[in-house]
């Protein structure tokens, strides 16, 4: 499947495309990058060994007009033992804003980087190299932004089209027996909205906003559609210079539906094709996984004391329940930055990636490690104001059927001299829909994870520094027998360069258990070289 990695590439090559203008910051950085990597089980006594072929490019391009952040890598793995098999591994991240007349920009993001498969599945913590249970994806969007003003009146607008492709899944390290799951495929997403709003003070007490917005996902499994629209009006009444409080109220609809698998008549499980995916039986009736139609409404509080900091709290009535969502921006000082950020939302795994992309960062820290996939974690902002965000909500694993996601991210990152330092800890909670009696494997099941990440930079001189970075992940399944799932790990590295040559030696240390099975220990190694053109 050629698709997948030429939309990365593709997306890479139009960003790096971008004008720029005389006396920019611009650094585009390509390069080819050799390594011997030793791998062992530390339980079983079992040592392998396999070299390593990389490209890559790293790139920055800062003027009036263009911002524009890439890091990507491509690597191929050549094995010296047939238990490991060759392999290949793509990784990157790239963020994007062009500004094409006044008020007027296009946005984009891609990231390719590997991720769980099955949540009840194995969780090995090194995510290159032939893994159960860990499959490629690849994730895009793009689309432009207006905004405008007509005397005190502001008008904004804005497209973004998402796609989504994941590679499919070999074994998962689910025990025998476990109910099959289905594979996802790939989505498509279209998102519109609008707003039209006046600032208080401007012939009104408080400030008001009109807003719609339509979106629609089409999943290729079993023809999967999310479809939905709202309509609201906001206000925000100042009460005291530094806080305000605001309340909305409007209407939404939203509706997810899908058709049946094929089931063989004489097992009565469904058919899957050579992929494992699942067949659609396209005789089947579109049948509703998840409905709501109804008043939606919401209070709350915005606090901004100062200019480094900013609290959004809100309750209210969404989804046919209670929702409780808000954010934390706070700028402790020049170089240190703290994000928190609390959802609530029905979504796809499409449209959360597509959404947790575009929350990444626009200028973030590459850490440059050997053996996890940066982009399936935390990624940490260079900027006291835009500390990070994280991607392990929607990573903990990748699911067709839609849910509610709920969950909390807390990041801080910080740039001060030689040392960059980022820590990321999260809790996600996902309940899962299915049209009743068709999906009943995965109908009201809850998923959660709990996760932490670290990571430490530290320049010793111009040529040569000191990484580190440590992780842990818990996944629970509410799937009947679904084991809880552990996994915890450490690397270091040490680089120097020569020139346009950069030597890397990295080691890590990893640990995954499974409730019912035997703990899996390892250990890794790895000399590199890079050359940088």
């Amino acid at each position: 499947m050629m698709r997948a990695p030429l939309l990365v590439a593709g997306a890479a090559g139009l960003l790096l495309a971008a004008p720029a203008n005389a006396g920019a910051r611009t650094s585009i950085t390509p390069y080819i990058e050799l390594g011997q990597v030793l791998t062992a089980d530390l339980q079983r006594g079992d040592v392998l060994t396999y070299s390593t072929a990389a490209a890559g490019v790293d790139a920055v391009i800062s003027t009036r007009t263009v911002e524009v952040q890439l890091s990507y890598n491509y690597q191929h793995n050549f094995s010296w033992d047939d238990r490991y098999g060759d392999d290949d591994a793509h990784s990157g991240l790239a963020r994007a804003t062009v500004r094409v007349a006044p008020g007027v920009s296009i946005e984009g993001g891609a990231l390719a980087t590997r991720a769980r498969s099955d949540i009840r599945g194995a969780a090995p913590a090194v995510l290159v190299g032939r893994q159960d249970n860990v499959t490629q994806l690849y994730s895009a969007y793009v689309g432009p932004t207006v905004s405008t003003h007509v005397g005190p009146v502001s008008l904004n607008a804005s497209y973004r089209f998402g796609y989504t492709k994941v590679e499919a899944p070999g074994a998962t390290g689910v025990a025998p027996g476990s109910p099959r799951l289905d594979a996802f495929d790939d989505s498509k997403s279209h998102l519109a909205q609008a707003s039209v709003g006046i600032g208080s003070g401007n012939g009104l007490p408080v400030g008001v906003t009109v807003s719609g917005a339509y979106e629609r996902d089409d999943g290729s499994q079993l023809r999967q559609r999310y479809e939905g629209a709202f309509g609201r009006a906001d206000v925000v009444a100042p009460v005291l210079p530094t806080l305000a409080v605001t309340a909305g109220v409007g209407y939404e609809k939203i509706k997810v539906s899908q058709k049946d698998p094929l089931f063989d008549a004489a097992t009565g499980q469904p058919v899957v094709d050579a992929n494992n995916r699942f067949v659609t039986d396209e005789s089947s009736p579109r049948r509703i996984a998840y409905e709501t139609d109804g008043l939606i409404y919401d209070a709350g509080l915005v606090w901004k004391p100062s200019l480094r900091t900013t609290l959004q709290a809100r309750v209210g009535k969404r989804y046919g329940g209670t929702t409780y969502t808000g954010s934390l921006g706070y700028a402790a000082t020049r170089a240190i930055g703290i994000q928190i950020g609390v959802y609530d939302s029905v979504d796809t795994f499409g449209r959360q990636l597509r959404d947790g992309i575009a929350a990444l960062p626009a200028s973030f820290i590459d850490q440059r490690d050997a053996f996890n996939q940066q982009f399936s974690g935390c990624t940490f902002g260079q900027s006291n104001v835009a500390a990070g965000s994280c991607l392990n909500g929607v990573l903990q694993s990748i699911t067709t059927a839609s849910y509610r996601a709920r969950g909390v991210d807390a990041v801080l990152s910080t740039r001060h001299g030689p040392l960059s330092f980022g820590m990321g800890v999260g809790y996600a909670n996902r309940k899962l829909f299915a049209p009743g009696g068709v999906g009943y494997v995965v109908y009201g099941a809850n998923d959660q994870s709990y996760y932490g990440q670290g990571f430490v930079s530290v320049t010793l001189d111009r040529n040569s520094g000191i990484t580190g970075n440590l992780f842990l992940n818990y996944y629970e399944s509410g799937l009947p027998g679904a084991p809880a799932v552990f996994s915890t790990g450490a690397t270091a590295s040490y680089y120097r360069n020569f020139g346009r040559i950069g030597t890397t030696l990295t080691a890590g240390l990893y640990n995954f258990s499974q409730d019912g099975f035997d703990d899996q220990t390892s250990g890794q190694a790895q000399v590199g070289v890079r050359y940088s053109f």
